[in-house]
């Protein structure tokens, strides 16, 4: 099964002056913990929401861009882990140690899971 562990941060968040070399260090690290485990899929760090876009269909069928992240909230997505584990548990492990790591709430969770025998006709 798949799990996305997502670091959230607040929208003022100022990663030049939170991320210290012990932080990055400390996300390196884990980085390295889930490589060798065999258990990290994909990652990826977002940019700040400053840069994000919107992109909303419209009733009228017209598709509307604007600026900033798709809901209104004072947190947002900041990066993330796709991570191949065994069940909620195992994923719940690893986003402690993320929470450690990043210093910043994580959410975790599971991707919907399609049968093979389904996949060729989505």
């Amino acid at each position: 099964m798949q799990y996305l562990v997502a670091i959230h941060h607040p929208d003022d968040y100022q990663a030049d002056v939170v991320e210290d070399e012990a932080m990055i260090g400390d996300i390196n690290a884990l980085n390295r913990e889930m490589v060798a485990a065999g258990i990290r899929a994909f990652v990826g760090g977002l940019k700040p929401v400053a840069h994000a876009k919107s992109v909303r269909a419209q009733p009228d069928g017209n598709v509307a861009v604007t600026d900033g992240p798709y809901i209104e909230t004072k947190e947002h997505i900041a990066g993330f882990w796709v991570l191949e584990v065994a069940d909620m548990e195992e994923a719940l492990v690893w986003a402690r140690k993320a929470a450690v790591a990043c210093r910043a709430p994580v959410e975790v969770r599971e991707f919907f899971s399609v049968p093979p025998k389904h996949r060729a006709e989505s």
